[in-house]
């Protein structure tokens, strides 16, 4: 990838992108093309057509998606599944129609089956059902991957698929409501800390088990495959490393300083039991990540909730 190529990421505002556009910025890559979501709206396939004619871009990173916690997922069902195809449809689209040397295309391992064996193997994909409250989102992602496939094999285009494990990191989304399971305990124990409750209550049981990934890893692993990798297969990005709900918010209670307990309303739903990752590929190709998670952890809680510029937390 030469380093004067125009390199356009899509949703440079979110937490991904702005994460990717940081790293192609540190590696010297300084023909970075972005819009925002007022300047261009992805999922109109005409306007999405005018940019790609007007600018050309030589590579592709598609990390524009419409996201959400358990509870977006669940209740905007349409939504997630109709914008993000018509997001991916038109990009990966454009891409072919205006010769884009290479696209990486970001999904999620929501895309797993739900009960799939541990660790999560890249060929486990469709052999079994998606987790119910997510569907949507995944099948939009599945659709996403396989069109990528579908241009390669048909017209041999250099498009790859990463396979992201949970993310947290600058840049996350701190809405009760529609946040993620790691800003969203952040933000309920340093509430909780702040307004001296005795107790913090969460969903479900605390049993499942979940991977965190910090989005500065994620983004280095994205230039890695950018610079190295030309398979059809998506290739997983995580850490192999997991811990249930429960220690979780255990870790996150010591980091913000909260000294009541922990209950969990085993009424709400739990979602997946375990979504860990195999990153044997990824390792294979020679990266692997280099923030640990109390580290990342600590280091975000200080960014977002202890500096004097924290406003994020804000819906």
């Amino acid at each position: 990838m030469n380093i004067d190529a125009k390199i356009y990421v899509a949703g440079h505002r979110g937490m991904v992108g702005s994460a990717i556009v940081r790293r192609l910025e540190q590696a010297g890559y300084h023909n970075i093309t972005v819009r925002t979501s007022q300047e261009l709206d992805l999922r109109n396939q005409a306007a999405v057509a005018e940019f790609f004619t007007q600018e050309r871009p030589d590579y592709v990173v598609l990390a524009a998606a419409k996201v959400g916690g358990i509870i977006a997922n669940n209740t905007y069902r349409a939504d997630f599944l109709y914008d993000n195809l018509l997001i991916q449809n038109n990009v990966i689209g454009q891409s072919h129609l205006h010769d884009v040397q290479k696209l990486l295309f970001l999904g999620s391992s929501c895309i797993y089956p739900k009960m799939a064996p541990q660790p999560i193997k890249e060929e486990y994909l469709l052999t079994g059902p998606l987790e119910p409250t997510n569907e949507p989102y995944a099948i939009a992602k599945i659709a996403g991957l396989k069109l990528c496939e579908a241009y390669r094999a048909q017209y041999g285009r250099h498009y790859i698929s990463a396979m992201p494990t949970n993310l947290y990191g600058p840049g996350d989304n701190y809405d009760l409501q529609n946040s993620h399971v790691l800003p969203a305990l952040l933000r309920k124990f340093h509430e909780a800390r702040e307004q001296r409750r005795p107790e913090v209550e969460l969903w479900g049981t605390g049993t499942p088990y979940r991977e965190f990934l910090h989005v500065d890893d994620l983004a280095d692993a994205c230039l890695h495959l950018l610079l190295h990798y030309d398979g059809a297969a998506p290739i997983n990005v995580g850490t192999g490393e997991d811990l249930t709900i429960r220690e979780l918010a255990e870790m996150v209670r010591d980091i913000t300083g909260f000294k009541g307990s922990i209950t969990f309303d085993r009424s709400k739903p739990d979602g997946t039991p375990r979504k860990l990752l195999d990153v044997s590929r990824l390792r294979d190709m020679g990266w692997q990540p280099k923030i640990g998670l109390h580290e990342g952890v600590t280091a975000v809680y200080k960014e977002v909730f202890l500096e004097p510029k924290a406003t994020q937390v804000t819906e």
